[in-house]
C-alpha cells in the first residue's frame, strides 16, 4: 500500500524513528523546563550531561561490567550528584540576577566536560550494545520493529508522565512550585527551601544522564554527541513554553513526529523544520504554546 507514491512501510519506518527522536527531546527538554521553571536557570550543561549519562554507561560497561540495567540507575545517580555540587558551588549565586549570566557559566561548563572527555577517549564514538533482553524485532501488522526501539519510546513516556503527576499533582510539586514564587514564606512552614531546590536540580540533570544511557545503544558514543542535540531541545523547549512541563513533554514528541514525517516528503527540509516552526510559533506567541504571559 502507497501514501502519496511512499509505502506504508517505509511511512511507517520514519514515524518509528520520529518517536524516537521525540522520546530524547521529550525527556531532555522536560529537564530543562524543570531547571529553568523551578530555579531560573538556563541550563546550557544540560546536553553535556546527556553526553555524561551515556559515557558513565559505557565506562561502567568496559572498565566495571557494568550492565545496561544497573546504568539506568547509576549513571543518573552519578552525574545528578555531579549536578549538585554545581548548583552548590556556583549556580546558587545566580538564581535572582539576569538569565544570561546562568546561560554564559553553564555554557562554559558544558565546552569544558567536552574538552575533557574528548582529551581522554578522542572524538571518534564508542559503540555500547543493545542489552540481550531488548535484542531482536517484534513482528507488529506485518513489519518488524526493534524491541529496544519500542522500550525507549515506552519509558520515556511513562517517565515524562511520571515526572509530570509529581510536579503538577502531589504536595511536593506544589510544595517546589510555592518555592519558586515565595521560598521565604515556604521556609516559614519548617521546609529547607535551598535544599529543594538543589534537589531539583539535581533531579533535572538526572533525567538528562538517564536520556544520554537510553541513547548509547542506539547512538555512538561520543563527546559530541550532547552539542548535537542540545539546541534541537532548545528549540523544543521555546516552542513548548519555557518552564511549561506540559509543554516540554507534549511538543518533544509532537516534534518528533513531525520531523519524521518531513524526511519522508521533504527530506532537505527535516533538519530545519523545527526551527522554521519556533519562529512561527514566536510569531505567533511569544510566550510557547503552553507559557503563560508574564
Amino acid at each position: 500500500m502507497d501514501i502519496f507514491g511512499i509505502s506504508l512501510q517505509g511511512l511507517m519506518g520514519q514515524l518509528l524513528i520520529g518517536l524516537i527522536n521525540g522520546s530524547f527531546y521529550a525527556l531532555l527538554s522536560l529537564g530543562l523546563a524543570i531547571i529553568f521553571g523551578l530555579l531560573n536557570i538556563i541550563n546550557f550543561t544540560h546536553g553535556a550531561q546527556y553526553m555524561l549519562g551515556a559515557f558513565v554507561a559505557y565506562i561502567g560497561l568496559t572498565r566495571f561490567g557494568l550492565s545496561y540495567w544497573a546504568s539506568l540507575v547509576i549513571a543518573p545517580l552519578v552525574v545528578g550528584c555531579l549536578g549538585v555540587v554545581i548548583e552548590k558551588l556556583f549556580l546558587k549565586k545566580l538564581y535572582k540576577i539576569d538569565h544570561l549570566y546562568g546561560l554564559l557559566l553553564t555554557f562554559g561548563m558544558a565546552l569544558m566536560l567536552q574538552s575533557l572527555l574528548m582529551n581522554e577517549y578522542g572524538s571518534s564514538g564508542k559503540p555500547y550494545r543493545v542489552p540481550e533482553a531488548l535484542s531482536g524485532s517484534l513482528a507488529v501488522g506485518g513489519m518488524f520493529l526493534p524491541k529496544y526501539r519500542i522500550w525507549v519510546i515506552c519509558a520515556s513516556f511513562v517517565i515524562c508522565l511520571l515526572t509530570w503527576f509529581v510536579i503538577e499533582r502531589t504536595k511536593l510539586g506544589a510544595y517546589l512550585r510555592a518555592a519558586t514564587e515565595n521560598p521565604d514564606l515556604v521556609q516559614s512552614f519548617g521546609i529547607n527551601v535551598p535544599r529543594m531546590v538543589t534537589l531539583t536540580y539535581g533531579f533535572g540533570v538526572g533525567l538528562a544522564a538517564l536520556a544520554g544511557v537510553m541513547a548509547a545503544p542506539l547512538y555512538q558514543v561520543s563527546p559530541m554527541m550532547g552539542a548535537d542535540i542540545i539546541i534541537v531541545v532548545f528549540a523544543v523547549v521555546v516552542i513548548g513554553g519555557m518552564g511549561s512541563i506540559l509543554g516540554a513533554v507534549l511538543t518533544g514528541f509532537g516534534l518528533g513526529l513531525v520531523e519524521g514525517l518531513t524526511k519522508v516528503f521533504y527530506s532537505e527540509a527535516s533538519n530545519t523544520v523545527i526551527f522554521v516552526i519556533m519562529v512561527l510559533v514566536l510569531l505567533v506567541k511569544p510566550s510557547g504554546l503552553f507559557g503563560e504571559k508574564k
